[in-house]
């Protein structure tokens, strides 16, 4: 099962995570918690989402990028549900083993992610607490996708980013069939 963990503070106002979820919703073995929608108090379920992660084989964290981090709820979803020995620490295999692709979106262009541009560094730069979240808890890292101006960009830019997504996630699906079928 493909989990996809979405946290965007205003999912109906989201153009790109609209667009990149309606890309990958028909697929087999997805399964997408949109946390804005399910938490919008912030009273997350813990129990319900670490269900939700232990029968998973590929989590995505898909949102925007909130002052160089994550929004709040998944923020806050972290810190609740990637619990010491459950997500890491004595005990904490939960997640062990499992791939995470991690799927962001910014207002900024990618000039804004220079030393000359507004951010006055390159986005690699903010990726490191975000895979680290992910290592920590034993999960395998994924190549992330990023996913600049995303309320810029042209339709077909946009079309391009989500046809990416949906074909990075059948070739995991190919590649986790094959594992299967050879053991």
């Amino acid at each position: 099962m493909i989990l996809i963990i979405h946290a965007h503070p205003y999912p109906q106002h989201s153009r790109a995570g609209r667009v990149f979820l309606d890309a990958v919703r028909d697929l087999p073995g997805v399964y997408i918690r949109s946390l804005y929608d399910k938490y919008a108090d912030f009273d997350i379920d813990v129990e319900a989402e670490q269900v939700a992660l232990t029968e998973s084989r590929l989590v995505v964290w898909l949102h925007p990028i909130y002052w160089y981090s994550v929004p709040a709820l998944l923020k806050q979803w972290f810190d609740v549900v990637l619990t010491r020995g459950w997500a890491y620490g004595k005990g904490g295999t939960a997640l062990k083993g499992k791939d995470c692709l991690w799927v962001a979106t910014t207002g900024g262009t990618p000039d804004s992610y220079t030393e000359s541009g507004a951010h006055q560094r390159p986005f690699d730069a903010f990726v490191a607490p975000i895979e680290q979240t992910a290592k920590f808890c034993g999960m395998q890292w994924l190549p992330p996708l990023q996913l600049h101006g995303a309320h810029v960009v042209s339709e077909a830019e946009l079309a391009s980013h989500a046809a990416e997504f949906r074909a990075r996630l059948i070739a995991w699906q190919q590649r986790e069939s094959e594992r299967e079928d050879v053991g």
